[in-house]
């Protein structure tokens, strides 16, 4: 599927808004997820149903916030990998 033009309005509002983009929601739950030392195939494959779940959630909206985007993006991660949800959501306060 295609990426669907949706606006993702950056954190704060300080900076431009700029369209979806599934890959680099696919590459940041990838990397959550071999974070907490997820075999490759399952990084990945988890990756993928996170971006088909969050996908089908962006249909109805013309625009979101990313921290909207961040947070349906952990729940999402949650029902598959609670430990790499948990790094997910609170990326900043680790790194």
């Amino acid at each position: 599927m295609a990426d669907k033009a949706i606006n993702i309005i950056k954190r704060g509002g300080r900076r431009a808004s700029e369209p979806f983009q599934r890959q680099k929601l696919h590459a940041s739950v990838r990397a959550a997820c071999l974070s907490v030392r997820s075999p490759d195939g399952l990084a990945e494959s988890t990756a993928n149903k996170v971006c088909d779940a969050v996908i089908m959630w962006l249909e109805t909206k013309p625009e979101v916030t990313s921290a909207d985007l961040r947070r349906k993006a952990t729940e999402t991660l949650e029902s598959f990998h609670p430990e790499a949800a948990y790094l997910y959501k609170h990326h900043r306060l680790v790194i």
